[in-house]
């Protein structure tokens, strides 16, 4: 499995507690895409969000993110990490 960092624009303004149940909504969903949302973090200000995700594919991060009610802009490969 690959890990993936996507990023979702116009997210201005959200709370703690949005972010809380929007990732939740992908963990409740990951598994139907063999997708393994780690972590999120928001920068409320900029309206940004950022998944951390390992998953067989990108393909398979928008799909959760769709059905959950939140695509992303972008998605990014992550192969290297330390």
């Amino acid at each position: 499995m690959a890990k993936f960092m996507d990023v979702h624009r116009g997210m201005t303004g959200i709370t703690e507690e949005q972010l809380r149940e929007a990732h939740a909504a992908d963990l409740a969903i990951q598994d139907e895409e063999q997708v393994s949302f780690e972590h999120a973090w928001a920068d409320p200000e900029a309206g940004l969000v950022y998944c951390l995700s390992e998953a067989p594919g990108a393909d398979a991060v928008q799909r959760v993110h769709e059905r959950a009610g939140h695509p992303a802009d972008e998605i990014h490969p992550v192969p290297l990490t330390v």
